[in-house]
C-alpha cells in the first residue's frame, strides 16, 4: 500500500474526528494506521445522508460501500484511498468481515424520513454504528476476548448516544430528528418545535432519558475499567469526551443548543492525554492482586 494511503486516512480522520485521532495516537505504532483507515471508513459511511440529494442515491452510495468492503475480502479492490489503507489492515489484522457490514446497513436509518419510535429503536440504530466500530478498533488493536467484546458494547452504546446529543443542533439545521418520538411526545414537543423556531425549554425533557442511558452505558465500562487490556486503551479514550460532555449537559439542565457544551480543540487533547496516561479504561497493570481482590468484590456487592 502507498504511503500516500495511509496519510489520507490519517489527514481525514484528524480534520473531521479530532477525538478519535487523538485516541489513535496512544495505539501502538505498527496498528496505529489500521485505526485511521477504520475511522476514515466510518467517515466516509456517516456523511452520506449529507451529501447525497435523495435517499435513493444514498442506498447506492451505501450498497457501492458493501460491495467495496467485500470485494478486499475476496480479492479484488476499488479505487479510493481509505480502501486501499483497509485492505492492509484486514490483512494485516484480520478484521471481521461483517463488522463493516454492520455500520453501513446501520447508517441506511439515516435516510429514513420517519424518526426512531422510541429509546430503545435508537439504541439499536447506536448498537448498529458506533458498536461494530469499537469492536474493529478492538480487533486492530490486537484483543478480542469475550469480556472486551461486551465492554467494547457498552462503550459503543455510550459514546453512540451521547454523540447523537452532541449532533443535535447539527441535526435541527438539516431538519432531521433522532431524538425518539416517543420522548418527544412525552416533552410535548412537536419536531417543527425545533426546525422552525428556537427550541422550547421543555425539550431537556426529551434530552435527559438519552444522556440516562448513556450515563449508564459508560458507568459500566468505569466500573470494570480494570479489566480491559491496557493494549485495547485506544479504542476507549473517546469516552473521555463523551463522560465530559455528559456532565456538562447534566449542569445545564440537559440543554442540547447551549454552545458552551462545546469543547476546545485545547480541552480535547488535554482530556484525551490525561484519560491515557491515567489508564482511565485500562488500569490492569495498575493494581495488585490484592487491590484487583478489592474491586472485585466491590463489583460483587
Amino acid at each position: 500500500m502507498p504511503s500516500d494511503s495511509r496519510s489520507y486516512c490519517a489527514q481525514e480522520v484528524r480534520r473531521l474526528d479530532r477525538e478519535r485521532y487523538l485516541a489513535a495516537l496512544f495505539a501502538p505504532g505498527k496498528r496505529r494506521e489500521a485505526l485511521f483507515a477504520l475511522y476514515a471508513f466510518n467517515l466516509e459511511i456517516a456523511k452520506t445522508a449529507e451529501v447525497v440529494s435523495e435517499p435513493l442515491l444514498g442506498e447506492i452510495r451505501l450498497q457501492w460501500w458493501r460491495d467495496a468492503i467485500d470485494g478486499l475480502y475476496e480479492g479484488s479492490m476499488r479505487e479510493h484511498p481509505v480502501l486501499a489503507a483497509l485492505a492492509e489492515a484486514i490483512e494485516a489484522w484480520g478484521l471481521e468481515r461483517s463488522r463493516f457490514h454492520a455500520i453501513v446497513d446501520g447508517r441506511a436509518a439515516d435516510l429514513r424520513e420517519r424518526p426512531f419510535a422510541d429509546l430503545d429503536a435508537l439504541e439499536d440504530y447506536v448498537a448498529g454504528t458506533a458498536v461494530p466500530l469499537v469492536e474493529l478498533a478492538c480487533q486492530a488493536l490486537g484483543v478480542e476476548n469475550e469480556g472486551t467484546t461486551a465492554f467494547a458494547r457498552e462503550a459503543g452504546l455510550g459514546t453512540g448516544l451521547a454523540g447523537v446529543l452532541r449532533a443535535i443542533p447539527f441535526h435541527a439545521r438539516q431538519r432531521r430528528l433522532y431524538v425518539p418520538l416517543s420522548l418527544m411526545s412525552q416533552a410535548g414537543i412537536a419536531p417543527a418545535d425545533l426546525f422552525d423556531r428556537a427550541p422550547p425549554r421543555s425539550f431537556a425533557g426529551a434530552v435527559e432519558p438519552i444522556a440516562a442511558r448513556a450515563r449508564t452505558h459508560i458507568a459500566q465500562v468505569r466500573r470494570n475499567r480494570h479489566d480491559i487490556p491496557v493494549a485495547a486503551r485506544a479504542a476507549f479514550l473517546p469516552l473521555a469526551m463523551s463522560e465530559g460532555y455528559l456532565r456538562r449537559l447534566a449542569r445545564n439542565g440537559h440543554d442540547a443548543f447551549d454552545r458552551r457544551l462545546a469543547f476546545s480543540p485545547l480541552a480535547v487533547q488535554a482530556r484525551i492525554a490525561w484519560a491515557a496516561f491515567a489508564r482511565r479504561y485500562s488500569a490492569a497493570s495498575d493494581i495488585g492482586p490484592r487491590q484487583r481482590s478489592r474491586s472485585i468484590s466491590a463489583r460483587l456487592q
